[in-house]
């Protein structure tokens, strides 16, 4: 990947602006095996990813505990960003932001992940039947006790993210938005104007088609998934995606999206 697309989380965490998603490394119905899914890690750390995202969510702290035996001791320029405040029993997700299940969940993520101290603890989903401001206490609790670094969150609007800084400082905005889906285009315009970073989930649209993008990519010589991560990281300077797969064929055609210029005009197309 090339070195000119970075972004400091936090104003003291440099990494590079294509990001991995491991969630698809644990968990039914495409999970790979695990050795699989331990070199599929180690080859995104050695591709140039630089910032992985995984949550205590994802297969009851299983991704964590793969992320830590395919990856630590980790690298000093890998930052692991995990997520809690949300349960996932069966197929549902259910926000849980209760001070005390954020704290527990925090030294679980600790202890799995081999950690003293998380550098980007993301809060997964705002519990509507908590107050923000005890949800974020207790990540700022957290902070002070030099459990976690920096605190994000995730699916917000920008009231959201305003209150919450009158909490904590938020480095990072982790919300859906790819080519077919740009309800968040507000939320990134905040960020933006804020330098938080803005983490898009699910940055390639599935089961859905672009022409321009089709177009594009077939004048390149290139993936219409390559054109739809290039577009996202020239989108914005606080862009970070986190494309997730459970194939190595996939995770290379992905970063080398980092590879992929489009000119003016394509950026217009695709807009």
């Amino acid at each position: 990947m090339t070195n000119d697309l970075t972004i400091t989380l936090g104003g003291d965490l440099p990494v590079h602006r294509l990001g991995f998603g491991a969630m698809r490394l644990t968990g039914a119905p495409h999970w790979p095996d695990r050795a699989d899914g331990i070199a599929i890690a180690r080859r995104a750390v050695e591709l140039g990813v630089r910032f992985i995202d995984t949550a205590d969510a994802y297969d009851l702290g299983e991704n964590e505990e793969l992320l830590a035996d395919a990856l630590y001791p980790y690298a000093d320029n890998l930052v692991i960003g995990t997520k809690g405040g949300q349960c996932h029993p069966g197929n549902d997700w259910i926000p849980c932001g209760r001070p005390e299940y954020l704290r527990q969940q925090a030294e679980l993520s600790l202890r799995r992940l081999r950690l003293d101290r998380i550098d980007l603890y993301q809060l997964h989903r705002i519990d509507p039947l908590v107050p923000l401001a005890d949800q974020l206490g207790a990540l700022r609790q957290l902070q002070d006790e030099g459990k976690v670094r920096h605190v994000g969150l995730s699916e917000v609007t920008v009231a959201q993210v305003q209150e919450a800084s009158t909490i904590t400082p938020i480095v990072s905005v982790q919300n859906r938005y790819n080519l077919t889906d740009r309800a968040s285009e507000d939320v990134l315009a905040y960020c933006e104007s804020r330098g938080i970073a803005f983490l898009p989930w699910l940055p390639i649209a599935p089961r859905t088609t672009s022409p321009a993008a089709d177009k594009i990519a077939g004048r390149l010589g290139v993936t219409r998934t390559q054109v739809a991560l290039a577009w996202q990281l020239s989108r914005s300077p606080v862009m970070l995606p986190i494309p997730g797969t459970s194939s190595m064929a996939h995770l290379q055609e992905n970063l080398a999206a980092a590879d992929v210029t489009l000119s003016p005009a394509d950026l217009a197309f695709l807009d």
